[in-house]
């Protein structure tokens, strides 16, 4: 085990997967002593039983994989998926809004899955960085510090957030 280990969040986010493969994905994560597993809303409580114990995190993706469900749904989401274990939670933008230049929805979608979430569990926002602009990525990553957000992720690692890192 290393400390990059711990760099890493196993995921399994097929919508076929398995109890079976759930707990298989714990148990490597155990193994190496990863940050987290990252799994559906449905399997939380699996996951969490499974980790129970352990220092690996359980960590789901709200919003998935549209980041297209209203701001009602998301925050639903969220406190379901942190009363059943999740300590960490991945919400996906909406991208629609950011393209319409809508940064008020935008903020408050972010805003509300993060106070669903409460002060204990860490909100982390996807962008869907291939379908936007460097200037709506810009814009994007200040709505989520603004709204409360710990984390931007983006789907595709060679374009970064130069606001965010400055």
């Amino acid at each position: 085990m290393t400390m990059e280990s711990k760099l890493i969040d196993h995921t399994l986010l097929s919508p076929d997967a398995t109890t079976k493969q759930i707990e298989d994905l714990c148990a490597e994560a155990k193994k190496y002593d990863f940050c987290s597993v990252c799994i559906s809303p449905c399997q939380v409580e699996t996951a969490a039983r499974c980790l129970k114990g352990s220092d690996v995190k359980v960590c789901t993706v709200i919003g998935f994989p549209s980041g297209a469900h209203v701001t009602g749904i998301k925050s639903a989401e969220t406190k379901q998926a942190v009363a059943d274990g999740a300590q960490e939670v991945d919400m996906v933008i909406n991208v629609g809004a950011v393209k319409e230049g809508n940064w008020e929805y935008v903020k408050n979608d972010i805003a509300a899955v993060v106070e669903a979430a409460g002060k204990e569990t860490l909100v982390k926002v996807i962008l869907e960085t291939c379908l936007l602009a460097d200037e709506e990525i810009v814009e994007a990553c200040k709505c989520a510090q603004a709204a409360g957000a710990d984390f931007v992720k983006t789907r595709v690692s060679n374009r970064l957030c130069k606001w965010w890192l400055s």
